[in-house]
């Protein structure tokens, strides 16, 4: 009987072990489990009110001045901003095409035009290119209090 307990306990740490080696973690310590997709969750959400959610999705650029921010891919050529709580925490600058499981809340804010031109000149966007920001946007965002980068 001892030997199956020992046994049992190292199978439950190697599986531990297992699940933190597949993911860097940075932020808050996240669990991978449950974690829904966020093109489907982005679907449901229209309201101003905040939800508490852990999406996964794949990330489709990060600021490119100190990883400050993120986009996440969604349906339809759009994408969800993620930030970082406090901006207590970065995420690596290589991660574009990767996927990541982000916990925190997502809210439909209105982001208006100087912050969007902010947001294009971290992301290298030519002068030209944030001239034509003119119009405020409205979109999902989230605040990240952790993330977890699939390696």
């Amino acid at each position: 009987m001892k030997t199956l307990v020992s046994l049992l306990f190292v199978l439950i740490v190697l599986n531990a072990n297992a699940q933190t080696e597949q993911f860097e973690s940075v932020g808050a310590k996240i669990k991978a489990k449950n974690a829904v997709s966020a093109v489907e969750f982005a679907k449901n959400v229209q309201s101003e009110e905040v939800t508490k959610a852990k999406l996964t999705g794949e990330v489709e650029s990060v600021c490119e001045v100190k990883g400050c921010w993120m986009k996440l891919k969604l349906a339809d050529g759009k994408s969800m901003r993620v930030s970082f709580k406090d901006y207590g925490f970065f995420m690596p600058k290589d991660i574009v095409g990767k996927t990541v499981i982000i916990e925190g809340e997502a809210k439909v804010t209105t982001t208006p035009v100087e912050e969007l031109q902010h947001y294009a000149a971290d992301a290298g966007k030519t002068k030209e290119e944030i001239a034509k920001i003119i119009q405020p946007e409205k979109a999902l965002n989230f605040v990240a209090n952790g993330v977890l980068i699939k390696k």
